[in-house]
């Protein structure tokens, strides 16, 4: 069976394909796809694969980890900023090892398109002495999930799987198999030894795992993902991984002249690697991300040869490859490109007409022009864009869940006042715990839970506190009092802003919670219930 998809959808497809039992996400740009894909999937519903949105990326990991402690299948996705947050687990299963497959997908961001930097997850692969995987196509990425869930199994370890935003949100023509393979049974081979992490057992596990980096390399070089294709001119030799692969055979619809190393499974296979500095007098590395493979690289070659890529100024040093990209780094002249149409003004992005956000700005900055150098700590959001015109609102934007924790640091070092704004779904992701801290010691400063009822930035997925923000608050130590709902609407400014007034100048913890649904979201509810009358 054939089906066009987009490289998310294929991984998702193949994941359930290969006897996925559940997967744990925190929806994110390039990732979000994939999830969703498999909550809308009939084939997923009728196996019973779990598919709810997981409240963080950390929270994702470690539940992934209990199915496979259980001998079942888990998919754990996400964007590469939510490797930072589930780096605990994912690092520390490392030790633990695997009994049912588990494989962990990240999904880069090069050229920061919704994203706050570039980096590379393949790095975390390394560090974690954990097989990685990156493929170069959607037929290769739907294959590769029944390959690398075997591997894993057969390792006894997690593996990661990278892919960047072009191969995430581009489609492709997918072979799909007609005999998915059934899921795992319960079974109850893991050992606790190697799943209780205290220095004794952990140290065992790490002399283990160490010692077991020599067979993954041996495994990456006999691939079936890696692969090298000889060629006539010795001059140049060629490295390519990932999606780069494709962009350098579009360059050769005949097929290349120079000698190809294609590299979609990690560790580094060096003697590939060596047998292309043998024989070739300089290696063009080209990797969508951070010179990864081309660092490497210098620890491996002889002193006489020369490496180009990234570093070196043949591909550029930040941003996504191209084809063109990779045409000018060949020496091949690069195909004509259309200037874009004068005619057309940029338009930059902007909060919803009759989105709630717009009105806490606006009540926001009503009330701060009172006050000489108020500070506002901004989140990851769709309220980031209050830092836009016309409204300029926010002075900070780092990581999920930094609002709070910052504007707490401001306070202790004096500033008022200090005001944090952050959403429904990034509270419950990481804010709740800069609230206890700042609750435990009576910080000085306002937060400001702007809660839309859902995940708004990446569609409107269900968000994880929707109707329990009141009860956390409280649960968390926050007194009634200083406990505020509002409606944002324009009809209720003054109120709005009598409220924010008043607890900027109580001086300890406030939380003001406006709340109103997504504009985006409450339309697709409308449309709903009108289609079922």
């Amino acid at each position: 069976m054939k089906k066009l998809l987009l490289g998310d959808e294929a991984i998702a497809q193949g994941a359930i394909d290969a006897g996925l039992s559940g997967v744990y996400a925190y929806p994110g740009t390039p990732s979000t796809e994939i999830t969703e894909y498999i909550q809308n999937s009939k084939q997923a519903a009728e196996r019973g694969i779990h598919r709810k949105w997981s409240t963080n990326e950390k929270t994702a990991m470690e539940a992934a980890l209990g199915m496979s402690f259980m001998g079942k299948r888990a998919l754990v996705c996400m964007k590469h900023v939510g490797m930072n947050v589930c780096a605990d687990p994912f690092v520390n299963s490392g030790m633990t090892g695997a009994n049912g497959g588990i494989v962990v997908l990240a999904a880069d961001d090069p050229s920061m398109h919704s994203s706050q930097d570039e980096q590379d997850s393949r790095f975390y692969g390394k560090f974690a002495m954990i097989p990685t995987f990156e493929p170069s196509s959607q037929q290769e990425a739907y294959d590769m999930m029944a390959y690398a869930f075997d591997y894993s199994e057969r390792v006894g370890l997690p593996v990661l799987m990278r892919v960047t935003t072009r191969m995430a949100h581009s489609r492709a023509v997918v072979e799909i198999t007609d005999t998915p393979r059934p899921q795992n049974e319960l079974n109850y081979k893991a050992e606790s030894k190697n799943w209780v992490l205290l220095p004794a057992n952990a140290r065992k596990r790490n002399d283990i795992v160490t010692a077991q980096q020599a067979a993954l390399e041996k495994d990456a070089q006999e691939s079936e993902y890696n692969k090298y294709v000889d060629g006539k001119d010795h001059s140049l030799g060629i490295i390519a991984s990932g999606i780069a692969y494709n962009y350098l055979m579009e360059c050769f619809p005949e097929g290349c002249q120079y000698p190809v190393l294609k590299i979609s499974q990690y560790p580094l296979p060096k003697e590939l690697v060596r047998r292309m500095t043998d024989e070739c007098d300089r290696v063009l590395v080209i990797e969508e991300g951070q010179p990864v493979i081309e660092e490497q690289l210098r620890g491996i070659m002889p002193g006489n040869a020369q490496i180009l890529g990234r570093l070196t100024g043949e591909l550029p040093r930040t941003g996504e490859l191209n084809p063109d990209w990779v045409r000018k780094a060949l020496g091949m002249p690069v195909k004509e490109n259309y200037a874009p149409c004068e005619d057309i003004v940029p338009r930059p992005p902007a909060l919803c007409q009759g989105c709630g956000h717009r009105d806490v700005y606006t009540a926001l900055n009503e009330v701060l022009r009172e006050y000489e150098n108020p500070r506002v700590f901004g989140d990851i959001g769709c309220y980031t864009l209050g830092f836009l015109p016309p409204f300029h609102a926010i002075h900070s934007c780092v990581d999920m869940g930094a609002s709070i924790t910052m504007a707490k640091g401001a306070a202790d070092a004096g500033q008022w006042p200090s005001v944090a704004i952050i959403g429904d779904s990034t509270f419950t992701h990481s804010g709740m715990t800069g609230l206890l801290d700042a609750i435990n010691e009576n910080s000085d400063i306002v937060v400001i839970i702007s809660d839309n009822l859902t995940t708004g930035m990446t569609g409107g997925q269900d968000s994880a506190g929707t109707n329990k923000f009141e009860a956390i608050c409280r649960g968390l130590g926050l007194s009634d009092e200083h406990l505020k709902v509002v409606v944002p609407l324009p009809k209720n400014m003054e109120e709005i802003t009598k409220t924010i007034r008043e607890e900027i100048n109580y001086h300890g913890v406030s939380v003001i919670i406006p709340r109103r649904e997504c504009m985006q979201t409450l339309q697709r509810h409308l449309k709903q219930k009108k289609a079922q009358k």
